[in-house]
């Protein structure tokens, strides 16, 4: 992995000596009852420091996404806990879900730009609303803030006019960037953001997450199968099978002395190695 920045690496430091920004404990998700319950994610527990960023990588099915999903608290688990700043946020043995006055904190970028942004709306129409959703703002004020954040990532005024349709796959993706951006989270997590772009909209979008980790601080749980694209972007990274976390560690160790077999498989099979 390419070197953060000094002042990125040295706010790193910082960060984690005043614990982990966010920490799940524990989790397990369990879907169905009786014969039929299907465990999707098996006692896994996972920590992020402020300005890091995370990998958790896996094949299809292996459980990351319903792990990140219970992480932004768009899922309950069936056992384990959800910590932000030092705070348990909810847990499976708590009535509420988690509070509409701490998700903000914590976004999520789907693996599907088009299906995430609505076809009827404008592009900045659909940054806007999250914006006016999240600052109460007027809808002239909105459009203004929806407009510089697409700026920020590379969507030009003519482009924010369009409908999602009339944009390609890399600057959808770039459009739910922005609107996940919106509330000013603290973490963002991105679940398979480059599945559905092309190599070269790919290249962009990672440029563009380090660029947020290591400029704005932001920290970021990057969820993929592609252990080269895990690599590139994060310090650390935990490997998925079947629910299990079956290894964790600092990204280039896990990379050049793979401990499970599976960890191998999956380094054995980057185009290019």
């Amino acid at each position: 992995m390419a070197a953060l920045t000094a002042h990125a690496g040295e706010k790193l430091q910082e960060n984690a000596a005043d614990g982990p920004l966010l920490e799940g404990k524990d989790i397990s998700v369990t879907f169905g009852r009786g014969t039929e319950a299907f465990d999707a994610v098996r006692a896994a527990s996972v920590t992020l420091y402020g300005g890091e960023a995370v990998g958790i990588v896996g094949e299809s099915g292996s459980g990351k996404t319903t792990l990140a999903r219970v992480l932004v608290g768009l899922q309950r688990p069936s056992a384990g806990e959800v910590w932000l700043e030092g705070e348990r946020l909810y847990s499976a043995a708590a009535e509420r879900r988690l509070p509409r006055s701490e998700r903000w904190k914590t976004q999520m970028i789907f693996q599907d730009p088009y299906s995430s942004l609505n076809p009827r709306m404008r592009v900045w129409q659909a940054v806007a609303e999250a914006v006016q959703v999240w600052h109460n703002l007027p809808r002239a004020a909105a459009r203004v803030e929806a407009l510089r954040l697409l700026h920020t990532m590379g969507i030009s005024d003519d482009q924010a006019r369009q409908f999602p349709k009339s944009l390609s796959g890399g600057q959808r993706q770039r459009v739910s960037v922005a609107r996940a951006l919106a509330p000013g989270p603290k973490v963002l997590i991105a679940d398979e953001p480059t599945s559905s772009i092309d190599q070269s909209a790919q290249a962009q979008l990672l440029n563009l997450l380090r660029h947020l980790q290591s400029e704005r601080g932001l920290a970021i749980i990057f969820i993929s199968h592609d252990l080269g694209l895990v690599r590139y972007l994060t310090s650390r990274v935990y490997v998925m099978q079947k629910g299990d976390i079956v290894e964790a560690g600092e990204t280039q160790a896990v990379m050049e002395q793979p401990q499970h077999s599976y960890t191998q498989l999956l380094i054995n099979s980057i185009p290019g190695r």
